[in-house]
């Protein structure tokens, strides 16, 4: 198997990085929307995450095999130490340790920023998994450090049945007097 290389996305990279959110767009309950995304749509998305923080692909042999980015928590100036993480693999490429290389490369630039906390939001299926959504995501980030904070119930409706949402935290730096 060919080595995976982590680096900074640019906007050409739009395509690929869209044609791997579509599937959970469209064949899951993972991302809550409806609808793709138009690429120009996609593209200004990207653009406004990387103002401010990193927005990462993970390559094997030159194609994008996943992807993951930060973007703000809550957008108050108080939580300017705390980020949002989000992150799409592949379907065809789970488990082969795509997803741990890229949160991993991912939390030592938000460290070198000063981000203190993430944050990732989950869909959770309220009783059962099923074929749009399971538990994957969150036994992920729990491997990943993190912990799971609090759970907003029935609050996304999509392909005709209601699911959860669970948000989950991992501490990456001290919390100073200043």
């Amino acid at each position: 198997m060919s080595e995976v290389t982590v680096r900074d996305a640019g906007i050409a990279d739009a395509p690929r990085i869209l044609e791997i959110y579509r599937y959970y767009v469209e064949q899951t309950a993972i991302s809550f929307e409806y609808e793709t995304p138009s690429l120009a749509a996609f593209e200004t998305r990207m653009k406004k995450a990387m103002q401010k923080y990193p927005y990462l692909v993970a390559c094997r042999d030159g194609v994008i095999e996943g992807y993951a980015y930060a973007g703000p928590f809550v957008g108050r100036a108080a939580y300017d130490w705390s980020c949002e993480l989000t992150i799409y693999l592949d379907p065809q490429v789970k488990r082969q340790g795509l997803g741990r290389k890229l949160y991993e490369a991912m939390e030592e630039k938000l460290e070198k920023m000063g981000i203190l906390n993430m944050y990732a939001c989950i869909g959770w299926p309220p009783e059962e998994e099923d074929e749009y959504l399971n538990r994957n995501s969150a036994q992920f980030h729990e491997h990943m450090g993190f912990a799971k904070v609090g759970e907003f119930h029935r609050c996304g409706y999509k392909f005709g049945r209601w699911y959860d949402m669970i948000w989950m935290e991992k501490i990456i730096g001290e919390h100073g007097e200043e």
